[in-house]
C-alpha cells in the first residue's frame, strides 16, 4: 500500500525526470565509472600486498648478498608504481564524482527551479476563496519546504540510491568470486547498520520538525512583541513579555537537547559497527589465510571494501527516510497542483468595455462559512452612470465589488456588463478594464511611482504617474519626500499614513484609465478636507466611466446617480440623494447623524 502510494504521489515530477533525462543518464554512467575507479585501487593493494609477503623471503635468501641490493630497488620500484597507480586512479575517481553531482544535483536544481514557477504561477490562477480556505504560512511552506523535500529526493537520494546500487552489484559480487565465507561474515553487521540509521534518522527527522515548530512559534512571538511594542510598554507589560519569551525558549532548548542526544549517538553507532565488520574480516579472513584458501593481501582488499560498502549502507536508512519525507510533501503538492479554479470564462470574450452594468436577483454565500452576504440583489448603469453603495459593517458591500471584478460568482442570479453575462468574459480582458481600490489597502515593497504604474503592464509615462496622484489628491505628500516618486515605501507602505496609502491606492487604479470604477471604502482613512479634495477631482475623473463607491459617509454618495442602502445582504432603500433626503429612512437617519458630527467636530 505504502509502494502504491509513493508511486502515485511521487509519479508527478516523472515529467520532469524524463525532461532532464540526459542529466540522469549521464549521471548514473559517472557513478558507475567512479565505483569502478573505486574497485580498481583495492586490487592494487592486494597485489602489492601478496607481492611484498612473497618477495620477503626472497630478499632474506639473498640478504648479505651482491643481489640483496637490486632485490630491494626492484621491490621498492613496483611497491612505488602500486602507490602511483592508486593516487591516480583516486584522482580519476574525484573526476568521475564531480562529473556525477554536476549532472544529478544539479538537475534536482533544474526541477526544483521549474516546480517551484509552476506551483507559483498555479498560485495565481487560484480563485480569492483558495486563499480564505488557506493560511499564507502554508501556502510558504508548500512552496519552499516541500519543494525542498522531493528536491532531497530527486538529488541527493537518486544520487546516492544509484551510487549505493552499482557498488553493491560491483564491489559484493566481486567479494563472493574471492571467498564466499569471508563475505557473509564481513558483511553481517551491515543491515543492523542500515537499519539503525534509518532508525535514527528518522528520530532525528521527528526532533527536527519539532525545533522547526518551536522555532517558528518564537519567531512569530517575537515578531508581533517588536510590532507591538508600543502597546506592551503603554500597558507595562514588558516583564510578562520576557517571561513569556523564557517560556517558549525553554520548550525550544529541551528540543534541541533531545536531537542533540540522538546526533550523538549517531556516529558512535555507525563507527562501532564498522569496526565489528573489520574485525570479523580480519579474524575470518586470517583463519582462510592459514587454511591457504586466501592471501594475506585478500584481507587488506575486504577491508577496503567494507569502508566502501559503509556509506551506501548507511546512506539506505538516510535515503528512505528522504523518500518518505518527499512523498509526503509531493502528496500535499499535488493536493494544491490539483485543484483547480471554477472561475472560467465561458465564451473567451475579449473586447473593449462600454461600462454597462446589471445586477439580476443576485445572492452570494461564502462557500468556507455558509453567511450569505448578498440576497436577491438588483440595480442597473448605464456607461458613465455612478451608484453609491452604504451600509453598516458586515452588509455586503464588499461582496458586491468583488463579484464586480469577479473574484467569486454568484450564487444565484447573474451580473451583466455591456448587456453579456460576466461569465462570458475573458477574465484578464474584464480586470484590465477596472480599476479597484480595495478597502484593505495593500501597497509593495517599491517605489511609490511603481506602485502607481502597477497596474499598466505598458510603459506609463511620469506626466500620467503624476497627474494620477494629483488626482488622488496624494501629489503635494509624495514631492515632500526627498526621492519624490523614487521614495521606496517599506513592507505594506509602512512609510506612509494611512490616508497617503488610501490616496496611492486610488492613483493606481485612475491612472489605469479603467472603463468601470470601484471604490471600497476608499476615503475612510482621510480628513473631511482631504476628502473633499479628493471628491472634486473624482467629479472630473468619473466622467465617462462607470463607477461604484462603497462609503460609511453620505458626502461620498452625493455624487452619484443612483443611491444603494444595504442591510444584511438585501436592498432596503433606493434612490437619488434628493430623493433619499426627502422621505424618512436609513439614509436620511444617516446623513443627519453624520452632519451633526461635522458641526460638533467644526
Amino acid at each position: 500500500m505504502a509502494g502504491h502510494f509513493f508511486v502515485k504521489e511521487l509519479a508527478y515530477i516523472n515529467k520532469y525526470l524524463l525532461k532532464y533525462k540526459w542529466h540522469l543518464i549521464w549521471g548514473t554512467v559517472f557513478t558507475a565509472l567512479s565505483n569502478v575507479f573505486a574497485i580498481a585501487p583495492a586490487q592494487l593493494v592486494r597485489y602489492a600486498f601478496d607481492l611484498v609477503a612473497d618477495n620477503i623471503h626472497l630478499y632474506w635468501l639473498f640478504k648479505d648478498t651482491n643481489a640483496e641490493t637490486a632485490v630491494f630497488d626492484d621491490l621498492a620500484r613496483t611497491v612505488l608504481i602500486y602507490g602511483v597507480l592508486i593516487v591516480i586512479m583516486a584522482l580519476v575517481r574525484g573526476w568521475f564524482l564531480y562529473l556525477m553531482r554536476q549532472t544529478i544535483i544539479v538537475m534536482s536544481r533544474l526541477v526544483e527551479f521549474d516546480l517551484k514557477n509552476e506551483i507559483y504561477a498555479h498560485y495565481q490562477t487560484l480563485p480569492l476563496s483558495f486563499y480564505r480556505r488557506n493560511n499564507t504560512g502554508d501556502l510558504m511552506a508548500r512552496i519552499s519546504e516541500d519543494v525542498g523535500n522531493v528536491r532531497m529526493y530527486l538529488g541527493p537520494a537518486i544520487m546516492y540510491g544509484l551510487n549505493m546500487l552499482v557498488t553493491f552489484v560491483l564491489v559484493i559480487g566481486y567479494m563472493l568470486t574471492v571467498n564466499v565465507e569471508l563475505t557473509v561474515w564481513s558483511l553481517l553487521p551491515l543491515p543492523v547498520l542500515s537499519v539503525s540509521v534509518y532508525y535514527v534518522n528518522n528520530l532525528v527527522n521527528r526532533y527536527s520538525e519539532q525545533i522547526q515548530k518551536s522555532l517558528s512559534g518564537l519567531s512569530t512571538f517575537v515578531q508581533e512583541a517588536f510590532s507591538g511594542i508600543r502597546v506592551i510598554k503603554s500597558f507595562v507589560r514588558e516583564g510578562e513579555s520576557v517571561a513569556n519569551f523564557a517560556s517558549k525558549s525553554e520548550e525550544y532548548k529541551q528540543k534541541a537537547m533531545k536531537r542533540a542526544l540522538v546526533d550523538a549517538l549517531f556516529t558512535p553507532v555507525i563507527f562501532t559497527l564498522i569496526g565489528l565488520s573489520t574485525i570479523l574480516a580480519v579474524y575470518v579472513g586470517g583463519r582462510e589465510v592459514i587454511n591457504g584458501t586466501i592471501t594475506a593481501g585478500n584481507i587488506a582488499e575486504f577491508v577496503i571494501y567494507i569502508n566502501m560498502l559503509t556509506w551506501p549502507v548507511t546512506s539506505l536508512g538516510w535515503i528512505t527516510s528522504i523518500v518518505q519525507r518527499a512523498e509526503a510533501s509531493q502528496a500535499r503538492l499535488n493536493e494544491f497542483l490539483k485543484t483547480q479554479t471554477d472561475l472560467v470564462s465561458e465564451r473567451n470574450l475579449d473586447r473593449e468595455l462600454q461600462g454597462s452594468l446589471r445586477f439580476e436577483q443576485v445572492s452570494f454565500t461564502y462557500p468556507d462559512s455558509g453567511i450569505e452576504a448578498l440576497h436577491q440583489v438588483s440595480f442597473g448603469l448605464e456607461p458613465g452612470q455612478s451608484v453609491a453603495i452604504l451600509g453598516g459593517t458586515g452588509s455586503g458591500k464588499s461582496t458586491l465589488a468583488n463579484l464586480i471584478c469577479r473574484l467569486y460568482d454568484p450564487t444565484q442570479g447573474q451580473v451583466l456588463i455591456d448587456g453579456e453575462p460576466i461569465r462570458d468574459y475573458q477574465l484578464a480582458s474584464l480586470r484590465r478594464q477596472i480599476g479597484y481600490v480595495p478597502q484593505d489597502v495593500f501597497l509593495f515593497s517599491d517605489t511609490i511611482g511603481r506602485n502607481i504604474a502597477f497596474g499598466v503592464q505598458t510603459h506609463l509615462s511620469q506626466a500620467a504617474i503624476e497627474q494620477a496622484a494629483k488626482d488622488a489628491d496624494v501629489y503635494g505628500n509624495i514631492i515632500e519626500f526627498p526621492k519624490k516618486f523614487d521614495t521606496e515605501i517599506g513592507e505594506r507602505g509602512i512609510t506612509l499614513s494611512g490616508g497617503q496609502k488610501q490616496r496611492v491606492s486610488i492613483a493606481r487604479a485612475i491612472v489605469r484609465d479603467p472603463k468601470i470604477l470601484i471604490l471600497d471604502d476608499s476615503l475612510s482613512a482621510v480628513d473631511t478636507k482631504t476628502e473633499n479634495a479628493i471628491l472634486n477631482n473624482l467629479q472630473r475623473i468619473m466622467r465617462g466611466r462607470t463607477t461604484v463607491i462603497i462609503s460609511h459617509r453620505v458626502s461620498s454618495a452625493k455624487l452619484a446617480d443612483l443611491i444603494l442602502i444595504l442591510d444584511d445582504g438585501r436592498i432596503v432603500q433606493r434612490g437619488t440623494h434628493v430623493d433619499l433626503l426627502a422621505q424618512p429612512g436609513p439614509y436620511r437617519d444617516l446623513y443627519e447623524k453624520q452632519t451633526q458630527t461635522e458641526e460638533e467636530t467644526a
